[in-house]
């Protein structure tokens, strides 16, 4: 029940600061840095925090990335 609670916290935090900024750098910094450490806090879960930072820090950059080419019009 504790890890359930803990994973709820970390995804409506990540949820809300995802891809914050107006440029397409801070964009998809803050989505590593959020990727990152969701992916810390859920891998820590199964013993395998540093992976999970890794493997979150790619995902939030390309959805960071992602989110501000949509944002600008580049992608339908």
């Amino acid at each position: 029940m504790k890890n359930l609670m803990i994973l709820m916290v970390v995804v409506v935090g990540a949820a809300t600061l995802a891809a914050c900024g107006t440029t397409t750098t801070s964009r998809t910094a803050s989505g590593a840095a959020v990727g990152a450490a969701t992916g810390a806090a859920l891998g820590s879960l199964s013993g395998e925090a540093g992976e999970g930072a890794l493997i979150g820090a790619g995902v939030g950059a390309i959805s960071g990335y992602a989110l501000d080419q949509y944002d600008k019009g580049n992608v339908d």
